[in-house]
């Protein structure tokens, strides 16, 4: 891993090498290193209040404790000219460009349409399963829209759980490996109707005004009523102006879900956003059998919706389209403004219009309604703004690795950014004691909840889940906070 790919790790929200080191293996729990404000913390109200229950299920809190810190005063550029000549991966960013959440909570919000899998779970025709997938696999991504802050590098042995039982599932992740660094994560559906696992470890290519993180790692959805399971890769994600300008986000590259059982396979298209930004956000692709033919079109945004429909009426509407674009006058093309800003940053494509829906056509998928505030808290989702909530008490039943225990996190949640920049640079500093005391001893990590292994179905290497943490016998974990 070199520096530069270091260095912009930390620019963006892809989780790289740095230079940090691991940390403590030590089997003790975490004692008097917490600096936990539950009253601010757990978002609902006072401290002790328990959070209200709505239907019997619980009501999760609806913003975070404290507005988002301004980004205003800080560019990476006025850190980098500071730095000529200084090696890159020593260079530290600002906390400023964070966001308070662990890389593993991230991962977590590929269950914020987790609806989708349950009603894959539920048709009985391989096709209309396909199609909820395929679902699925784009409104995992959709989250990042607009979604410009930094998560928190995970420390090497952290974990995050999440238990959602009014959404029928729950979720467990560990950060598996610190060179190279990879996120592993197991999730099952409280009805015992899918297994959902992977490991994640990008790779970042710098490009001089952007940041192209090439997805690593197998996707695996299992449907378990029908004894199937699909298989997928996400696609590529590019932050364009890391150095100056306006950070702004584009997926392309395809994505191909495999049904292991039926040999059905679905082709996804996410389109670069091209020289005038007509493609940005784009999603095309198609549902074909083992044979190869076309069963289903798909088509839409990975930032707003996804829409299906049957290839000959596709086709019939894609010929109509062509001949009324043959028969409109070109438009001369205007380059006024072409060299405006181009030398130095990449424009941001201005938003096209909505999703043209073709007549026939079914919605397979719509992207959740952000809250209000949305623009003040990081531009989370209202299911992302849940993920960092610590009711009173729930410290003693969570893994003491957990990202809720973070005191870093907690701090910049909390607003307190002096408080989250000094604990941040103490688990750095503990992170490198414990890799020399590890290195003098010759010993090497051991991982808790996950193994390496094959994936079943690719046959590809994979880390799988272990099982047993949701009996929470928490006595073995390291003390990394």
């Amino acid at each position: 891993m070199n520096g530069e790919e270091e260095f912009f790790d930390a620019v963006t929200g892809f989780d790289s090498d740095n230079s940090s080191g691991e940390f403590s293996e030590a089997n003790q729990r975490v004692t008097g290193v917490i600096h936990v404000d539950t009253s601010k913390s757990n978002g609902i109200g006072k401290v002790g209040e328990r959070p209200p229950q709505e239907n019997g299920l619980q009501k999760h809190r609806t913003s975070l404790p404290a507005p988002m810190f301004t980004r205003s005063d800080f560019s990476v550029w006025s850190i980098l000219k500071k730095c000529i000549g200084l090696e890159l991966s020593k260079i530290t960013m600002p906390i400023a460009f964070n966001e308070p959440l662990s890389f593993l909570q991230r991962i977590t919000e590929y269950m914020e349409h987790v609806y989708l899998i349950h009603k894959a779970s539920r048709q009985p025709q391989p096709l209309d399963r396909m199609q909820s997938v395929a679902a699925f696999a784009v409104s995992a991504v959709a989250s990042q829209w607009e979604r410009t802050g930094k998560p928190f590098n995970p420390l090497l042995g952290e974990t995050y759980e999440l238990i959602r039982e009014d959404l029928g599932f729950r979720f467990i992740s560990e950060q598996v490996s610190h060179h190279p660094p990879i996120s592993a994560f197991y999730s099952e559906g409280l009805s015992q109707d899918f297994l959902f696992h992977g490991s994640i470890y990008p790779k970042l290519k710098f490009w001089g005004k952007s940041v192209e993180a090439e997805p690593r790692g197998t996707i695996t959805l299992e449907l378990l009523k029908h004894d199937e399971a699909y298989t997928w890769t996400n696609p590529t994600c590019c932050v364009h102006n890391v150095i100056i300008g306006k950070l702004w986000i584009e997926q392309y590259g395809t994505v191909e879900i495999l049904n292991h059982r039926t040999g059905d396979k679905c082709v996804l298209h996410f389109r670069p956003c091209g020289l005038f930004g007509k493609e940005l956000h784009k999603v095309e692709g198609h549902i074909q059998d083992r044979s190869k033919k076309k069963l289903f079109m798909i088509y839409g945004k990975w930032t707003e919706c996804l829409w299906g429909i049957d290839p000959v009426a596709y086709e019939s509407f894609k010929k109509q389209e062509r001949r009324g674009d043959h028969l409109r006058k070109g438009r001369p093309m205007d380059n006024s403004s072409e060299k405006a800003d181009g030398d130095v940053v990449d424009a941001v494509p201005e938003v096209q219009e909505t999703v043209q829906v073709i007549p026939g056509s079914k919605l397979l998928w719509r992207v959740n309604t952000r809250p209000p505030n949305s623009a003040q808290m990081y531009n989370f989702t209202s299911f992302t703004v849940s993920l960092n909530e610590l009711e009173t008490g729930m410290e003693k039943i969570l893994a003491p690795t957990d990202c809720r225990l973070r005191p870093d996190i907690r701090g910049m949640e909390n607003g307190n950014m002096d408080l989250a920049s000094q604990e941040k640079e103490r688990l750095e500093e503990k992170q490198r004691e414990a890799r020399r005391e590890r290195a003098k001893e010759e010993a090497e990590w051991q991982t808790r909840w996950f193994h390496q292994g094959s994936n079943p179905y690719t046959g590809t290497p994979d880390w799988l889940y272990t099982g047993g943490y949701f009996e929470r016998d928490f006595s073995g974990c390291p003390d990394i906070y």
